[in-house]
């Protein structure tokens, strides 16, 4: 399974970014294997508006089914569910734990954004 993670660096063993269309990096990396496929994200980080769309466009290409990161706004949300991409918010820590964490069944699914837009 393709799992993306929001992540302050382009290691695994680097800090989940708590925001998702301004994190630093997005990482998505392969669950059986934890190979790791890194995109630097500050075009973003940068951006005045659409930086959740842009990122949330992202995952959806790359093939990710789920989604992991600190918040994810509303309009970031709808588009990632419309790619078919489950989201969990308010993950913490560094990546590596989290993908574990996940792949152990110690995460849930969110139902819906848990950050305003903009923020």
């Amino acid at each position: 399974m393709k799992i993306a993670i929001t992540a302050q660096g382009p290691e695994i063993s680097d800090l989940v970014d708590p925001r998702f269309g301004r994190a630093a990096y997005i990482l998505i990396v392969d669950s059986e294997t934890l190979a790791v496929e890194a995109f630097d994200n500050s075009e973003n980080v940068q951006a005045f508006q659409g930086s959740g769309i842009n990122a949330a466009s992202l995952v959806s290409e790359k093939g990710a089914e789920v989604l992991l990161t600190g918040y994810c706004g509303p309009k970031a949300f709808k588009v990632v569910n419309a790619g078919g991409v489950k989201v969990v918010n308010d993950v913490t820590g560094n990546v590596k734990s989290a993908i574990i964490s996940f792949m152990a069944g110690g995460m849930e699914f969110s139902d819906s954004a848990n950050a305003e837009s903009h923020w």
